[in-house]
């Protein structure tokens, strides 16, 4: 970094504790495993990981039988698990992306988001997946927050 860029860098965050100023200086990829230890294989693909204060979590799907309201409300505890696991909430998601295997499914998702997230909630982007949903799931969410 520059050291012009570094100056400005610095008084952004003069009033930040070290901690986060560290975080910010210095991010580290960290992989949350839900069961608290990393596999014995490499998976697919990570579930949440945090780099330095902001935290991904892979998008989440009901794979049961059920209506959009059903799906949609599991998927949602889903993502709130895995946000408290990684010493998040619903309150800190800055970004939120929705995938719908039918875009008919629109307003029953929307009943049932309402609210989730706070009284501020999220950016939100909402698609119907062309092709559908893997393992039949009616909707599948994925969200980026900070810790």
């Amino acid at each position: 970094m520059r050291p012009t860029r570094r100056i400005f860098a610095a008084a952004a965050l003069g009033a930040a504790p070290l901690s986060v100023r560290a975080q910010v200086s210095n991010p580290v990829k960290k992989v949350h495993y839900r069961s608290g230890k990393k596999p014995e294989k490499t998976p697919l693909f990570s579930g949440a990981v945090s780099y330095g204060n902001l935290l991904f979590i892979a998008g989440k799907g009901a794979h049961f039988d059920g209506d959009i309201k059903a799906h949609t409300k599991h998927v949602l505890d889903e993502v709130e698990k895995e946000l408290v696991a990684a010493g998040s909430s619903m309150n800190k998601v800055l970004k939120c992306n929705v995938y719908l295997n039918d875009l008919a499914d629109y307003k029953g998702m929307n009943e049932t988001f309402l609210g989730r997230f706070g009284e501020e909630p999220p950016v939100r982007t909402t698609i119907a997946a062309k092709g559908g949903i893997p393992g039949d799931s009616l909707v599948e969410i994925d969200v980026i927050a900070y810790v």
